[in-house]
């Protein structure tokens, strides 16, 4: 059902906390052809959902002077024939533009979904992170994105307790998570990696201070993930079935175009189709439903 297809390798950007560039070396972009053919040969095959992997594709095309972008590249993709999905990740906010989610709002095949680590709401913590854009950079970012698509599906990364972070440093991340309303977050606590700058640094507060500040994040974004969720009940959407589920209750696991996890009830022969689930129930984690056809 869904297939995951590398279009370039390695990262040039070395933030301070990441070993990425350190072991698996300079972007490195696949050939557009190349790429295209072997899109072709998944949808052939039957697979209804695409992700283009790299590290940062918002630089993809850069090495290879064909003048072949990343928005470019999507816009192939999404002129091959079939019924199916792109997604793709990650994206860097320093080459997040403008033609990249327009062609994204008009591509029909591309999906409103859109993982846009910004790692923290202060711009001087930014800087020590060597993340070359600013808070008022990236909302600026969102406000388009959102303005071409409305309906978009927003997520993030976050670190807290950053070597140095202050606790009012951290709270400028909660109060852009708060401003920004993601609709869900992979959040982490600086954890040291071996052989990058950051891992040098002087890292004077305690993991318990750290903490609080983490579950303050977590408890802004938990509130305002049960909130969009909850916006969702009564509403009947299009999904992708991926499998089943491990909830006897709701046997099928789903997921929508914007990548929102679905339990729902339906038969199993809808494994690996699109069909439309209306909407019952919510959690901050997941949507519950039933396919159209056993309501």
């Amino acid at each position: 059902v869904k297939a995951w297809l590398s279009i370039m390798y390695g990262c040039n950007n070395f933030c301070t906390y990441c070993v990425v560039p350190y072991v698996r070396g300079r972007e490195r972009s696949r050939k557009p052809e190349d790429i295209l053919e072997e899109a072709r040969q998944l949808v052939k095959e039957g697979y209804k959902d695409i992700t283009l992997l790299g590290q940062n594709v918002n630089s993809y095309g850069k090495d290879l002077g064909s003048g072949v972008d990343f928005a470019d590249l999507l816009r192939m993709v999404n002129d091959i024939p079939g019924d199916f999905l792109i997604r793709f990740m990650t994206s860097h906010p320093k080459d997040a533009t403008e033609k990249l989610f327009k062609t994204m709002a008009e591509c029909e095949k591309c999906a409103h979904q859109l993982h846009l680590p910004v790692q923290s709401g202060n711009d001087r913590v930014l800087r020590a992170m060597n993340r070359p854009y600013t808070r008022a950079g990236y909302l600026e970012l969102i406000r388009y994105a959102r303005r071409v698509m409305p309906d978009l599906v927003l997520t993030s990364d976050i670190i807290i307790g950053f070597p140095g972070e202050t606790e009012a440093e951290a709270m400028d991340t909660v109060s852009l998570i708060n401003e920004v309303h993601f609709d869900a977050l992979f959040t982490f606590i600086f954890s040291p990696r071996p052989g990058t700058p950051a891992a040098k640094l002087g890292d004077p507060t305690p993991r318990e201070e750290k903490q609080k500040w983490f579950d303050a994040l977590c408890n802004a974004q938990n509130a305002i993930s049960a909130e969009k969720h909850a916006a969702y009940i009564g509403k009947t959407v299009r999904v992708l079935v991926e499998g089943e589920s491990d909830d006897a209750d709701w046997p099928l696991s789903a997921r929508t175009e914007g990548n929102r996890l679905v339990r729902m009830k339906g038969d199993k022969s809808l494994i690996g189709t699109f069909t439309t689930a209306k909407i019952s129930d919510s959690n901050t984690w997941a949507l519950y439903g039933a396919a159209e056809e056993t309501i």
